[in-house]
C-alpha cells in the first residue's frame, strides 16, 4: 500500500532516519467555491513557508472548492428544492478534476518554495464530489490523493465516499507521509491502516475547531507514535459570496470556523498551536530520531498489536461502476460548464490567470 515517491527521494530514505524536517501548518482563509482566487491564496502562504524554508506544508481539509459550512442545499428527508440543486451546481462548478490545471498549478508552486505540499480540495469526477488530499512533493511531482472514506453527517448529501484504493502512506525523503481527514481520526480501523504502513507525518485536515478534536490529535500521536499536523481554517460570514444561504446571521464578522490548528510530537506533547480565530502559520521542528525512541514501549502494529486475537483487512481495489479497457471514458468531459473565469480575484493575487487561461481552454480543473 505503501507508495514510492521515486522522482523525489534518496534511495536510503526510511522510517526513523535521524533528520530534522522543518514543518507547518498553515490555518488561513481561502475564496470559497473559487478555485483561482484561491490558487492566490495559496501562493502568498507559500511564499512565507519558503521564506522560513519549510520542507513540509499542510493546508485544511476542502481548502480550494470550499467546505460549505453551514449549507443546507435544500435537502430533507424525501426532498429536494429547485434552489438548493442550483446551490449544489455553482459548489460543483467550483470544484477540480484530479489530474488537472490546478493540480498542475499546485506542483508548480510547491517546487517554487521547494516544499513538499499537502492540501485539501474538493474534488469532482462525472457528478459526484470527494473531500479529497493532495500530496506534491518538492520538485512539484504529484504523488497521489486521498480520498475521504466517510462523510460526516450532511456531508453526505454533497460528497461521495472515497474506497481503499487511495489509502497509502507515501515514502518521502522526509518521511512516511500520509493524511487522515477530519472525523476519519475517529475511525480506529482507519488508523491501524495508516499505522500499518508506517505513517511517520500524519497529516490531519480537518474542519472541526472543537477543543476535544485537539485531544484527538493528541491521542493520536501517542497511539501512533508519529508527529500530527492538524489543519483547518479560519472562516468568517464575510468570506464566503454574499447570495451564499447561512443560518449563522447578518454579521460579517461572525466566525464559523476558528481554526485550532496544532502540530503534535510522537508522545502527544505539543508543538505549536492550538490557535483560534486567526489565521496563522504554525511551525516546527520535527526531530525524527523521536519516533523510534517513542515507539520503544509501544507500536500499535507491531509488539502492542496482539495478531492472535486482532486482525485487519484492508480492501484497497479500485471501486469503479463502469469500467472500460481498465480506463475512464474521456467521453465525461463532454459539455461541461467553463469556469476558469474568477470574480473574486484581487490583485495581489499572483497566480498567472492568463497562463492558466491559455494552456486550459476547457473547465477549470478538467483534464486535457
Amino acid at each position: 500500500m505503501t507508495s514510492d515517491d521515486s522522482t523525489d527521494d534518496s534511495p536510503d530514505a526510511g522510517p526513523g532516519q535521524a533528520r530534522v524536517v522543518r514543518a507547518g501548518v498553515v490555518q488561513a482563509t481561502p475564496i470559497p467555491f473559487d478555485p483561482v482566487a484561491t490558487l492566490g491564496v495559496v501562493e502568498r502562504w507559500l511564499r512565507e513557508a519558503a521564506e522560513q524554508n519549510l520542507e513540509l506544508v499542510v493546508f485544511p481539509e476542502a481548502f480550494i472548492g470550499g467546505y460549505p459550512k453551514g449549507s443546507a442545499f435544500g435537502g430533507v428527508v424525501g426532498d429536494r428544492t429547485a434552489a438548493g440543486r442550483d446551490e449544489f451546481a455553482r459548489y460543483w462548478n467550483g470544484a477540480v478534476e484530479v489530474p488537472g490545471p490546478v493540480t498542475d498549478r499546485l506542483g508548480e508552486l510547491a517546487a517554487a518554495a521547494r516544499t513538499h505540499l499537502v492540501i485539501g480540495v474538493v474534488e469532482r469526477e462525472y457528478g459526484t464530489l470527494y473531500c479529497t488530499v493532495l500530496f506534491f512533493s518538492d520538485t512539484g511531482a504529484f504523488l497521489g490523493k486521498r480520498r475521504k472514506l466517510m462523510p460526516t453527517g450532511a456531508e453526505r448529501m454533497i460528497w461521495g465516499f472515497g474506497d481503499g484504493s487511495t489509502l497509502e502512506v507515501h515514502r518521502t525523503k522526509l518521511g512516511q507521509l500520509g493524511a487522515v481527514i477530519c472525523w476519519e481520526n475517529l475511525m480506529p480501523a482507519t488508523r491501524m491502516a495508516m499505522y500499518a504502513q508506517g505513517i511517520e507525518l500524519y497529516c490531519a485536515p480537518t474542519a472541526d475547531s472543537r477543543e476535544n478534536h485537539h485531544a484527538t490529535m493528541r491521542h493520536i500521536a501517542m497511539e501512533g507514535r508519529c508527529f500530527v499536523l492538524a489543519a483547518n481554517q479560519c472562516l468568517r460570514t464575510r468570506d464566503f459570496p454574499p447570495d451564499h444561504p447561512t443560518p449563522y446571521g447578518d454579521d460579517p464578522e461572525t466566525l464559523i470556523s476558528r481554526g485550532g490548528s496544532s502540530i503534535i510530537g510522537p508522545l502527544g506533547e505539543v508543538l505549536a498551536g492550538p490557535v483560534l480565530d486567526e489565521e496563522v502559520l504554525l511551525t516546527a521542528d520535527l526531530d525524527m530520531e523521536q519516533i523510534p525512541r517513542a515507539r520503544y514501549d509501544f507500536d500499535p502494529v507491531g509488539h502492542y498489536a496482539r495478531p492472535d486475537i486482532f486482525r485487519l483487512h484492508v480492501d484497497t481495489t479500485i471501486r469503479r461502476a463502469v469500467q472500460v479497457n481498465d480506463s475512464l471514458s474521456s467521453a465525461r468531459h463532454a459539455d461541461l460548464p467553463n469556469t476558469l473565469a474568477s470574480s473574486r480575484a484581487r490583485p495581489a493575487d499572483t497566480t498567472d490567470l492568463s497562463t492558466l487561461t491559455q494552456r486550459y481552454s476547457g473547465p477549470l480543473g478538467q483534464r486535457s
